[in-house]
């Protein structure tokens, strides 16, 4: 009796304990939420937002109400650097949005980023269910950074300020021109062809004196005459400005350059029509420059009598650079000094088959509107249109039927229109700001153009078109100069490039894009270098011999 009562006993206490466990609720877990939606400035916050304003309203949207207790915690607002960006933050729609507003005025051109985590919570006590980041970057401050000045006081002003890294800057034993601001005692025998170009617009324009120049001259002149390495008469791309030996440009590429050399001779040929005084000095010069041009054996860089010339040598490894020379680009400069040379020449057969023979030489095709009657589709980077032009005149220059005046220009007005077109949607990109040719990059260096269109704008690319497209030239300059000057105008004038696109603006200068630069600006006002250049008897002779005519020819 008393073992039933026991278990009677113990199956009512079972009952009674599993009837109190039932009735308790177990732990609920606030639901999640998530953000529904960003917006700056009242525009929907769609992946990388540009030109903010400098004072932006920020929100964040999301699915319930947040808990105002957690909105700082969770925020984080900082500049590109890394540096946090103060702010004040309130509640809205209900307690489901978050408005964020900078306490200081944002830099102008400055990448921004804003995020919130997930130690967000709801008021409901649930937690954000992804974190979320937003990137911006504030407008251009469209103010002047300079006073205003007339159009011929800003190219002057361009040139002068530019001269100075041909002027202040070249080296100091040798007189040539640095490759780059940070190049130590590497100098470049092309940039230098373009930096001896300058000095007699130094002169005209008063920046330094006539015997300045012609003392530079001499001390430039002697140093490739006696000292500096040459190799069947031509240099080497990069010379060390203290000793004259060749610094390798590449492990192949440690002998002549004759593409380089070309724009080097050009520029002697330049400085030895300038300085054409009677007195002892000047003549003396002129005498110097005639032994070092005419020392370059064009002719013998046809590799073995072929109907081409080939732009490498080595010393070391031969022709293992293999690279004929064949047009459309930067090089009529070369066949026109070689059919000039009146001690190693080159006959009409090198440049038809050779410069002209090229698959890539004819185009003929219509970009914008405007016919490219050579080159590569679109013109190509362009230098091409720049370098063998800052001493021949393309105006009224024609070959079979081929206007380089044409080709010039419209290779610059396709430039500019694709620019302008922006068919990549490069932030940035527009009838003010354009010019694709080749120039630094962010951790690099490339030939921009149309087809090779990285993002970043070199101011040479426009300013040194001016003779093509003067008012859209000027319009570029303008900008670059008053509006972007902050980040572009320095010591030497433009910095070498920049991208408005992903902020980056250059700290370096390279002498080949600062010299087109100043002789272009002087070639649109005066002519000075194109008359000087074409004004050389042997110029005359071996365009006539290649089948140019032109009026000065």
């Amino acid at each position: 009796m008393k073992q039933c009562l026991y278990i009677v006993f113990m199956s009512f206490l079972w009952l009674g304990c599993k009837k109190d466990n039932s009735d308790q609720n177990p732990p609920v877990t606030p639901p999640g939420f998530s953000v529904s939606s960003a917006t700056i400035d009242g525009a929907a916050f769609l992946n990388l937002k540009y030109d903010c304003s400098f004072n932006p309203v920020i929100k964040f949207y999301f699915s319930t109400k947040i808990d105002a207790a957690t909105v700082s915690p969770a925020l984080n607002f900082r500049n590109f650097q890394g540096a946090l960006i103060s702010y004040q933050s309130t509640m809205s729609n209900g307690d489901s949005a978050i408005n964020i507003i900078p306490n200081l005025s944002l830099q102008a051109l400055t990448k921004y980023s804003l995020s919130v985590n997930t130690t967000l919570k709801s008021q409901a006590g649930g937690k954000l269910l992804s974190a979320l980041t937003i990137n911006f970057v504030s407008k251009i401050d469209s103010s002047d950074k300079f006073p205003l000045i007339t159009e011929d006081a800003l190219l002057t002003k361009v040139q002068e300020q530019t001269f100075k890294y041909f002027w202040d800057f070249g080296h100091p034993a040798s007189g040539l021109a640095r490759e780059r601001n940070t190049s130590g005692d590497v100098t470049t025998s092309g940039g230098s062809g373009f930096g001896i170009m300058a000095i007699p617009v130094g002169i005209n324009r008063s920046f330094i004196t006539r015997n300045e120049g012609l003392q530079r001259m001499q001390t430039i002149v002697a140093f490739l005459k006696n000292t500096a390495q040459t190799f069947h008469g031509a240099y080497p791309h990069w010379i060390n400005g203290n000793t004259g030996a060749a610094v390798p440009f590449s492990p192949n590429d440690n002998g002549a350059d004759l593409v380089e050399t070309s724009y080097l001779v050009m520029g002697l040929l330049c400085a030895r029509q300038y300085f054409d005084a009677a007195n002892t000095n000047e003549i003396t010069l002129r005498d110097d420059i005639n032994i070092i041009v005419n020392r370059v054996e064009w002719d013998w860089f046809r590799r073995g009598g072929q109907n081409v010339l080939y732009w490498h040598w080595s010393p070391t490894v031969d022709w293992a650079m293999n690279l004929p020379i064949k047009g459309w680009n930067e090089c009529l400069i070369t066949y026109i000094l070689a059919a000039s040379s009146a001690t190693h020449g080159i006959p009409l057969i090198v440049y038809n088959q050779g410069w002209k023979g090229g698959s890539g030489y004819l185009n003929g095709n219509t970009y914008y509107g405007y016919t490219l009657p050579l080159g590569p589709n679109f013109g190509g980077p362009l230098f091409f249109s720049h370098y063998s032009f800052l001493g021949i005149n393309p105006f009224g220059l024609q070959d079979g039927g081929i206007s380089f005046e044409t080709q010039t220009k419209n290779h610059a007005r396709i430039n500019y229109n694709y620019c302008k077109a922006n068919p990549l949607s490069n932030y940035g990109y527009s009838q003010l700001c354009w010019g694709l040719t080749a120039s630094d990059i962010q951790n690099g260096y490339t030939a921009s153009s149309p087809t090779n269109d990285v993002g970043v704008i070199a101011p040479t690319a426009a300013i040194s078109s001016i003779a093509y497209t003067p008012a859209e030239s000027m319009q570029a300059l303008k900008f670059y100069y008053y509006k972007l000057g902050d980040k572009l105008w320095g010591q030497y004038g433009f910095v070498d490039a920049f991208s408005l696109k992903n902020q980056w603006f250059a700290s370096s200068y390279l002498a080949i894009d600062q010299g087109p630069m100043i002789v272009m600006i002087e070639n649109y006002r005066t002519g000075l270098l194109w008359n000087l250049f074409t004004s050389c008897p042997e110029i005359k002779s071996g365009m006539l011999t290649l089948g140019f005519t032109a009026p000065y020819l």
